[in-house]
């Protein structure tokens, strides 16, 4: 096998692929895992872990049979798990000449600019001096209104957040098909998908496996976000036979995901605007200019807004939508909600004194279609 160009790697393991029958870590299905990471390793690309399992490997530890479905006992499962996943990812890497770092993130650390410039400066001397980032959500911590909903969604942010070139989602399934295969016998595997559309989305299955939470649908959700960065995807069977280095060779049996066309794609400023921001507020925008802004035609002016809802800051990120209440997309404001209800009494003739009335800028404003889910 000849070596491949050095890449930048995220790889999502599924619980699944990671725990026994029986909901605790399975040694053989990590050694497996850890194999064929060393592999990539050794070969000189940089691989970020996003693993599942923490509930999954905790929950028997904690006393119960089945996995728990209360709040409290999913995060005293995930205290005990997470600590046994990571220690069982240590030691194998260390066998193998290598150091692993755990690294256990929320919504709110992507939200936050500064917290989410602060995750990106670790990462990065991280994967300078060759440790091997294990990433998980802190399911011990946070609440359903700060979760990620599961780390399909995290994996493909944290690409992001790395200007990764490809993102690995590794499942008990062999990529996405034309129908459920576990009702069609005659479903059929896409190989290479160029754009997730609205057929695609029909047929992809909310029902995820016992031990996780992320559907086909999620996974798909994850794919729209790594491809609006420019991110290829590669979904596949967790334990199919050297999955980790056929997949960054384009050589593995799955589905391959690339936006060949490069209809969108997002710099770092709109990704975070997008994907990671929480919005304050509601700017209201008349009809005649929908379509300007949408194809980013023009700036958002103070003359254009028909309603504003607060609260929000200057510099906040806010919901723009029509008339009818369809959401366009999200944008930066210039203005706080009170200076805008003020600006919006006064005359044009007065508006005009401004040397900017620009609310949004076109360059800060991200339009959501098919191709860009709404703020994942």
């Amino acid at each position: 096998m000849t070596p491949s160009q050095s890449q930048k790697i995220v790889v999502k393991i599924g619980s699944s692929s990671l725990t026994s029958m029986n909901g605790e870590v399975s040694r053989r299905k990590l050694e497996k895992i850890v194999n064929e990471i060393v592999q990539l390793k050794d070969e000189g690309h940089e691989v970020v872990v996003v693993s599942s399992g923490a509930v999954a490997a905790g929950y028997r530890k904690l006393g119960c049979f089945k996995r728990p479905e209360s709040l409290p006992e999913k995060q005293a499962a995930a205290s005990i798990g997470q600590g046994l996943l990571m220690e069982s990812y240590s030691d194998l890497f260390i066998s193998h000449g290598y150091v692993a770092s755990q690294i256990l993130i929320t919504r709110d650390d992507f939200s936050d600019k500064n917290r989410y410039g602060n995750v990106q400066n670790t990462m990065n001397v991280l994967l300078e001096r060759g440790i091997i980032p294990i990433i998980n959500e802190n399911d011990t911590l946070t609440v359903d209104n700060l979760k990620f909903g599961n780390n399909d969604i995290l994996s493909a942010k944290v690409a992001g957040l790395i200007d990764a070139d490809k993102l690995i989602i590794l499942s008990d399934i062999d990529g996405l098909f034309n129908s459920d295969p576990k009702k069609d016998t005659n479903a059929k595997l896409l190989k290479n998908v160029q754009e997730i559309t609205s057929d695609i989305e029909a047929v992809a299955g909310d029902a995820g496996s016992a031990v996780g939470t992320g559907g086909m649908r999620s996974k798909l959700d994850a794919v729209k976000i790594a491809m609006a960065s420019g991110i290829p995807v590669f979904l596949g069977k967790a334990d199919s036979k050297n999955i980790l280095y056929d997949a960054v060779n384009k050589k593995a049996k799955g589905t391959y995901f690339e936006q060949k066309k490069r209809k969108i794609i997002l710099n770092k400023k709109k990704c975070w605007i997008a994907f990671h921001s929480e919005p304050e507020g509601e700017l209201t925008i008349s009809k005649r200019v929908k379509q300007d802004m949408v194809e980013s035609k023009k700036n958002l002016d103070i003359k254009d807004i028909y309603n504003v809802k607060g609260p929000f800051l200057k510099e906040d990120v806010v919901r723009i939508v029509d008339p009818e209440g369809e959401e366009l997309g999200l944008g930066v404001v210039s203005f706080s909600s009170d200076q805008l209800k003020v600006l919006k009494q006064q005359s044009m003739e007065k508006l005009q004194q401004y040397p900017d009335c620009t609310v949004v800028d076109r360059n800060d404003f991200v339009y959501f279609d098919i191709s860009v889910p709404a703020n994942l």
